[in-house]
């Protein structure tokens, strides 16, 4: 009766599995099916490396997403600059600097981040982060890359920290008592050992909250200023390919080519965010295999 119950235990993880495999295949499948169509009209090259997306034109529409991919990676990579080191001095403060009272009443607070709506970052975009960037820089408008990157650093956060900390606080004891009798103090031990040893976990950490920024929808659409022209600087206003979507998926002919570009973009996004959360899981998990070496 007792091995019954094993086997139904393990039928059902199996199945659970299952699932999350067939459904990630079929969104991919729907995903190609949807973007194929696009390159009867459009050569793949012009798709990929042309900037201009005009696809509503009179006579001659454009489908180059260049500059949406710029536009993402800039915003992406900017909120990267901002979270990481923010992340990293968070999670070793939590990890080896704060009292036990302070850590319990801090991580919640650092997690609590990953539950405010999109809708409400973006917001605070408009209404806040946007008009002091305007008058610290002087432009007329706060609604660019940067606006964005703030707020994609804030939204990254709580992934970046926790997972952190974690690889901190998986760092053998033995590394801290070897650092300590060899006459470190727990400042040099923090930065010269343990960091240095959790490396691949932070990582990881790094590369989920990149796939976390790189996938946001709302808060770029509300604070990045959608110009669909190619930026040149992170004080212009830029438009993301989650933006793209968003916009004029609602209001476009079903199967014309502008439709199915739009799943293109889609499949774009879908490859680049499926990579990084493959290589970001295949570091945690040799991270996780070295230290139990």
């Amino acid at each position: 009766m007792h091995r019954q119950k094993e086997n139904i235990i393990k039928s059902l993880f199996f199945l659970n599995g299952l699932l999350v495999v067939i459904a990630l295949l079929g969104i991919f499948l729907l995903l190609l099916f949807n973007a194929l169509p696009t390159f009867k009209d459009v050569k793949f090259s012009e798709f990929i490396f042309r900037a201009n997306w005009n696809p509503s034109a009179y006579l001659e529409s454009s489908y180059g997403i260049l500059s949406q991919v710029v536009s993402t990676l800039m915003v992406t990579i900017g909120s990267l600059i901002i979270a990481v080191p923010l992340g990293i001095g968070t999670a070793a403060y939590l990890s080896d600097v704060a009292s036990p009272r302070v850590r319990e009443i801090a991580k919640p607070i650092v997690e609590i981040l990953a539950g405010i709506p999109s809708v409400v970052i973006g917001f605070l975009g408009i209404v806040l982060v946007g008009p002091l960037i305007a008058k610290a820089t002087g432009n007329y408008s706060g609604l660019n890359a940067l606006n964005g990157s703030v707020l994609l650093a804030v939204m990254s956060l709580p992934t970046i920290v926790s997972l952190s900390e974690d690889a901190l606080g998986s760092v053998p004891k033995s590394y801290t008592e070897a650092s300590l009798a060899l006459g470190g103090n727990p400042w040099q031990t923090l930065i010269r050992v343990k960091i240095p040893a959790a490396s691949s976990g932070i990582l990881a950490a790094t590369m989920l909250g990149m796939g976390r920024a790189i996938g946001e929808t709302m808060t770029v659409l509300m604070a990045t200023g959608n110009a669909p022209a190619m930026p040149k600087s992170f004080l212009e206003p830029v438009r993301t390919m989650t933006a793209t979507i968003a916009i004029e998926l609602g209001e476009v002919p079903y199967y014309t080519t502008h439709f199915h570009s739009l799943f293109a973009i889609g499949l774009v996004l879908f490859i680049f965010t499926f990579i990084l959360n493959l290589v970001s899981d295949i570091i945690l998990h040799r991270y996780e295999k070295r230290m139990r070496v």
